[in-house]
Order: C-alpha cells, then sequence, then structure tokens
C-alpha cells in the first residue's frame, strides 16, 4: 500500500482522537492522552467501564459512527478476536490512521493469529486505511499531547529527535534515554509487527519534517530490504540515522521472530548496508543516544585530532589509550602553542603535552588553555574533563563561558567528560552539571569511552556525508 503522508500528519498531528474498548481500574490510553490539545473520546459498550470514562471527563459513544467529527487517529484496545468488526467500523468512519494496541496475530505462530493478521491486513490495504501495528504503542508527540504509555519525568519534553521503535519497550527506553542525556523528542512512533506500515514509511515520512534534526531507530528487521536502503540513503544525506537493531546473535534472531515476526538478517550484511547508507550503528540504547546527542551538539567534525585537558598527568595515559582506540587521535600540539604554554604554565606537577595535566593550578588558567588549543592546527576537537562537584563558582562560569564561545565560533567540536563517581549525591550534582553544559550546547558524557566512541562515530557520519555531497 502506498502511504499517504497527509494520513500519517493527521495521525501525529491529530484534532481529534478515539480510544476504543479503554478498560479500568487504570483506564491508561485516556490516561495517555490527558495533555491531548484536540477532541478526546471513548467507545466503550460495557456500563461498568463507561462509568469510569465519564468520570475521567471524556465523553464516551457506544459507537465509532456516533463521534461527531470526523477522526484522525484511533487507538484500539480490544481483545484479536473483536478486531475484524472493529476494523468495519474505521472503515466506515473513514479514520485516517488506527494505532492497534491489540496483540495476539502472527508474532503467536498460531493459526488464529496468523488468520487474523491477513484479514486486517487484507482489509486495511482495500480501504488504505493507515494501520500502525498492530501489538505496539503507537505514536507520540508531545507537542500535540499525543501520549504512550510511558512513565516519563516531569516537565516539557519536546525536543527535536525522531524514534521509530519496532519494539514497545524499546521506544520507551528511547524516550526515557533521551530526558536523562538531555535531549528530547519531536515525535515517536512504535510500530510492532508493521503489517502495514513498516519502519521504512515512518523513516520517510521523518526523514521530510523540517523539525527533526536526528533519528533514532530500533528494529528487530525490515520488510523490503531495497526500499529501506535507499530511503535510508536519502534521508542520511539530509540528517543522521542512528539505528540499533536486535537479534544480531542466533538466539536474539529466534527471540525477535517470536516478539514481531521478523525475519533474520545476517549482522555483516546489516552493518555493511548501514556503511554504504551514511547510517550509524549503534549497540544499545546508551550508544545511541550519547551518539544522537553528539550530533546534535558538535560543530560538523572534520578532523580526528583531539586535545584533551581537565585530568592529571596519571590519567592522560589512559585517556590517551581511549580516544586513540575509539579511532581518533591524541597528536602533539605545535611549537606555537608549546611557546605560548611556556609564558604561563607551571610545570611542578603539570606538563602541558596533550593530554594536558591541569590536576594543580594551572587549571585556574583553564580559559587560556582552551584558547590555545583552539588555535592549535594540529587539533580538530576539544575535550575537557570536569568534575561533577566542580560545577559551579566563578572559575566554573569561567570555563563555561569561554567552552561556549568556542562552539558558536564553529571551529572545532567541543565535548566535555565528567569524572563521576557515582555516588547518590554526586550523581544529582553530575545531572545539574550536564544541564548546565548541554544548555549551552556543549554535548556532555559520562564517561571518557562514551564520549570518544560519539565523536568517532560522527566524525565517521560527516567523512560519508561530505563524500556524497562532493560526488
Amino acid at each position: 500500500m502506498k502511504v499517504d503522508f497527509a494520513k500519517l500528519e493527521r495521525a501525529f498531528n491529530p484534532k481529534c482522537i478515539a480510544v476504543i474498548g479503554d478498560k479500568g481500574p487504570n483506564f491508561q490510553w485516556s490516561k495517555s492522552q490527558s495533555d491531548f490539545k484536540g477532541s478526546l473520546y471513548s467507545v466503550q459498550i460495557d456500563p461498568k467501564e463507561i462509568e469510569g470514562i465519564v468520570a475521567l471527563g471524556v465523553t464516551n459513544y457506544t459507537s465509532l459512527m456516533d463521534i461527531p467529527e470526523p477522526v484522525d487517529l484511533a487507538i484500539v484496545a480490544v481483545p484479536r478476536e473483536i478486531t475484524p468488526r472493529i476494523i468495519e467500523d474505521l472503515i466506515r468512519k473513514d479514520v485516517a490512521a488506527a494505532h492497534f494496541y491489540t496483540a495476539g496475530f502472527s508474532e503467536t505462530h498460531t493459526e488464529e493469529g496468523i488468520k487474523l493478521e491477513r484479514l486486517l491486513v487484507e482489509r486495511a490495504e482495500q480501504a488504505n486505511l493507515h494501520l500502525i501495528g498492530p501489538n505496539c504503542m503507537g505514536v507520540r508527540n508531545p507537542r500535540a499531547g499525543v501520549g504512550q504509555l510511558v512513565k516519563e519525568q516531569s516537565g516539557p519534553f519536546a525536543g527535536s529527535l525522531g524514534f521509530i521503535s519496532q519494539s514497545g519497550m524499546n521506544a520507551g527506553a528511547l524516550i526515557r534515554e533521551a530526558q536523562q542525556q538531555g535531549v528530547n523528542t519531536h515525535k515517536s512512533v512504535s510500530f510492532g509487527n508493521g503489517v502495514i506500515l513498516d519502519s521504512t514509511d515512518y523513516l520517510e515520512y521523518f526523514g521530510q519534517d523540517t523539525e527533526i534534526t536526528g533519528i533514532g531507530m530500533y528494529v528487530d528487521g525490515v520488510r523490503d530490504g531495497r526500499r529501506f536502503l535507499r530511503v535510508l540513503r536519502e534521508v542520511s544525506a539530509r540528517k543522521p540515522v542512528v539505528i540499533w537493531k536486535g537479534g544480531r546473535t542466533h538466539d536474539g534472531q529466534r527471540a525477535a521472530a517470536s516478539h514481531t515476526d521478523s525475519m533474520a538478517v545476517p549482522q555483516e550484511i546489516w552493518e555493511a548496508g548501514l556503511r554504504q547508507c551514511g547510517a550509524i550503528n549503534a549497540y544499545s540504547v546508551e550508544e545511541l543516544m550519547d551518539i544522537l546527542k553528539g550530533l546534535q551538539y558538535f560543530s560538523p567534525v572534520h578532523g580526528d585530532g583531539v586535545a584533551i585537558t581537565g585530568g592529571s598527568g596519571g590519567q592522560s595515559i589512559v585517556v590517551a589509550d581511549v580516544f586513540s582506540e575509539a579511532g581518533l587521535r591524541v597528536p602533539e600540539l605545535t611549537r606555537e602553542s608549546f611557546d605560548e604554554f611556556g609564558k604561563f604554565f607551571t610545570l611542578i606537577g603539570g606538563a602541558f603535552s596533550n593530554p594536558i595535566d591541569t590536576a594543580n593550578e594551572n587549571r585556574s588558567q583553564m580559559t587560556r588553555i582552551l584558547e590555545i588549543l583552539e588555535k592549535d592546527a594540529n587539533i580538530d576537537n576539544l575535550v575537557l574533563i570536569q568534575g561533577a562537584r566542580a560545577g559551579s563558582g566563578p572559575q566554573f562560569e569561567a570555563v563555561l563561558k569561554s567552552l561556549t564561545d568556542i562552539r558558536k565560533r564553529g571551529a572545532k567540536p567541543v565535548m566535555v567528560v565528567l569524572s563521576v563517581s557515582f555516588s547518590p549525591e554526586e550523581a544529582e550534582q553530575a545531572g545539574d552539571t550536564i544541564q548546565k553544559f548541554q544548555e549551552e550546547g556543549i554535548a556532555t558524557f559520562l564517561s571518557l569511552e562514551r564520549g570518544a566512541r560519539a565523536l568517532r562515530k560522527a566524525l565517521d557520519y560527516y567523512n560519508w556525508k561530505n563524500g556524497v555531497t562532493s560526488s
């Protein structure tokens, strides 16, 4: 079925939502739309359930056809045996898109489940009904107040990232990890079995959305590999796409088949395809978010030379190893930089070879150190190691301003790596410090390894993108 992006737009930015089959005691789908800015209706025939729905302030009808306005998005949470009747109502009402939370279809590998799914597919294709799922958490748009069953932190978390997940649980993990890392969602979708709309359809739709600046994906597999790779290449040329794939091992492939009935793709073929299309491979939700965060905050990465400051002399050996093992260089500084450091740097307890030892009185000169490193011709990227406890005071504010100014000039990417012991007190301080840096657009990571990998993946992306645009 050819995707109608106008219908998808109605699903993600609806004026009217109908929740079909919501049940107490939690009425979870109605409550998930509590911030929705349009018209919210319920469809339920059980008098006991209707009482609870009305108590929430939601108008209930016993028939979808009785809703007095066009329905942009229907959320279907009924037993699977009722779904054939529901899909006929959706078609008669000319609903733009229907999210089927209902599970128990082909992923069960039962005759009844497969038969019911085939019926859904047949009728949806005949009527051009944009069916999301089944067996999924559906769409999320914080700006429009369209919610999923995701336990979120409190606060306004509308951002510029798009998330596409075959798994409902991993869709929630992506959203929560984004919130914890200080980067947030513009739109998100969990699509489950993807019998009508697949990952490629959402990727193409998100690729055209100018308010989405980066896309994160979790997939078990893809249905039409050729189309997926073609769309992936087109979208990657406009914005970064980071993909975390399940089913990398034999056991994982077996689990994927039982979860969403996905076909296995050999991992080496998958990774080769991503590289050719400019997409970025990730192996966990944390790595996916680290990479997306780096690409959101870094200025374009054009070289692999890294200058690192803020740590101690003993730590510098480990630091150099970490960035080198990630495929980056920690080069010597130019003679001009050495001459500048020689004018003020105290060598007792410190050294100004790269990484630069500032676990001493030289740290008070950090603004000057960063300015020298910014001008060094051997250096492409700047890294500051920062203690979580040192996230306030005049010296911190001076360093924050210096990094912010370097970032605004845009010549070299900058990042901060926090040195954190993760005691309860320090974990809270780390969150505050990360927020202060990232409010100024400075990517901040919780370990050297995570920061180094994110920088290397960002460099790989820009190398690919520059090659595409110049060819």
